[in-house]
């Protein structure tokens, strides 16, 4: 399966470290947001003044967009040591009891995508969030017998992409709730800035707004495509990026003005052209671009139904009128087929 593309919200290698690096340490430092950051100022200023641990917080929206970020954030406003996992890691139920039987009073407990629990460990995790204990199983057969463990009260952080996908019980016992949306181009460009100065790189305000405007309403992007610009300039104009060069490197990345990268365009192009805008199935489009289908579906067409280019129907995917009319290919009959109806 090819990788996924520049403009993918997936973190890919190298994202990591750097992201660590731009990673803001406060709330006043975080851009975008605005209705998150507000619930978040105030729960944990009320939480600092009882001297409290603040409340469980659920993060959920698509990736990139900050959730990991804003996790380290609660950690460093509140003052308190900060733990990160991941759901996939916790394979057995010793796993999580081992961490959470460390745990420290008001320490952050942060748990990435949380919806990849295995059902046994979240049980343990149900006892933990509720009634801050641990619930251990000693000895096995007719002797066994279960020793309940308190643990301070700490906060639970979860980050998810697929909220629905959380059973009920464990979504309740999270207090505070929170969706983060895509970025408009303002607030990216003034990420894209922040990140330049980080990076010591020399950007104006043009180039920052035209890397903003390809970046699919993504910090994560923006900051990928901000290094691949700056490998441009360095080596093709001096090392200053201006609107031109921002452009010139992105094209060549063949990443269009909408955000939209090479996979992107074939999926559209496969979808308009050779199928005559659909209906067609997820199925034949992935064997047409020799892609995966959960690939597809999870990470491109997402974005395209929110450009209004793509729509899921349950006959198939279905181009739209403005995807025809952005790429330039006239609306046609499905052939012979046309001629069963008169």
């Amino acid at each position: 399966m090819r990788s996924a593309g520049i403009v993918s919200a997936s973190i890919q290698e190298g994202d990591q470290q750097v992201e660590a690096a731009l990673r803001p340490a406060r709330l006043s430092e975080f851009e975008g947001q605005p209705k998150v950051k507000e619930i978040l100022s105030i729960a944990i200023e009320a939480a600092n003044r009882r001297g409290e641990a603040l409340d469980h917080v659920l993060l959920y929206g698509p990736p990139g967009l900050g959730k990991t970020t804003l996790a380290n954030i609660v950690a460093g406003e509140l003052g308190v040591e900060f733990d990160q996992t991941a759901g996939p890691v916790l394979q057995k139920k010793l796993d999580l009891s081992g961490v959470l039987s460390n745990i420290r009073a008001r320490q952050v407990f942060f748990i990435d995508e949380i919806h990849r629990l295995l059902p046994d460990i979240e049980e343990v995790l149900y006892a933990a969030l509720e009634d801050f204990r641990l619930d251990l199983l000693i000895g096995s057969g007719p002797g066994a017998r279960t020793h309940s463990i308190a643990i301070p009260r700490f906060t639970g952080v979860g980050a998810t992409t697929r909220q629905g996908l959380l059973s009920a019980p464990l979504r309740g016992r999270f207090g505070i709730v929170l969706r983060l949306n895509p970025y408009d181009a303002d607030e990216l460009k003034r990420i894209v800035l922040r990140s330049a100065k980080l990076l010591d790189v020399t950007i104006d305000e043009a180039g920052a707004a035209e890397i903003a405007r390809r970046s699919r309403g993504t910090p994560r992007i923006a900051n990928r495509l901000l290094r691949r610009v700056r490998d441009y300039a360095q080596v093709r104009a001096a090392g200053h990026i201006d609107a031109q060069v921002a452009a010139a490197a992105l094209d060549l990345l063949e990443v269009d003005r909408f955000g939209l990268d090479e996979i992107d365009q074939k999926i559209m192009q496969t979808l308009l052209g050779k199928f005559y805008g659909g209906p067609v199935g997820i199925n034949t489009i992935a064997a047409a671009i020799d892609e995966e289908p959960a690939t597809i579906e999870e990470v491109y067409e997402p974005y395209l139904i929110q450009l209004g280019f793509l729509e899921r129907t349950p006959r198939g995917r279905v181009g739209c009128e403005r995807a025809f009319e952005y790429f330039g290919i006239a609306r046609k009959g499905r052939g012979r087929q046309e001629s069963l109806f008169p």
